[in-house]
């Protein structure tokens, strides 16, 4: 029977010792401490100023984004437009080239044509 009621005992003072810290936990609570309140209001204030600020940031880099966005774009626009005017102008040096090249084919008709009628009219004197 020793080894029974040493059991018991063991059992008994393990009931009481989880009681015991069960009954510090509980008065050591935080809730039941005055200035938790306060504590625990100021950590949700800190907590929501915190998250409107990462909210601005948030927006801001938006804006900023959106910003870059629309200078890229209107950046694209000019090259575009650079691009397009640019193969205007070698459109347009390439016409002013070949009338050129057509002009100076009708002159040098002309003068072969001007030197065949002199030869012509040496012989025929």
């Amino acid at each position: 029977m020793r080894g029974r009621e040493n059991l018991q005992d063991r059992l008994s003072a393990a009931a009481k010792a989880k009681k015991a810290l069960l009954e510090r936990a509980k008065a050591a609570s935080p809730v039941n401490d005055p200035g938790f309140a306060e504590r625990q209001k100021a950590r949700l204030e800190a907590a929501a100023a915190r998250e409107a600020r990462e909210a601005e940031r948030r927006a801001e880099r938006k804006q900023e984004e959106e910003r870059q966005e629309a200078e890229r774009q209107v950046a694209e626009a000019a090259r575009l437009e650079a691009e397009k005017a640019e193969a205007e102008r070698r459109a347009t040096e390439a016409v002013q080239a070949e009338l050129n090249k057509a002009a100076l084919l009708v002159e040098q008709k002309a003068a072969r044509d001007a030197r065949y009628a002199a030869r012509k009219a040496r012989q025929k004197r």
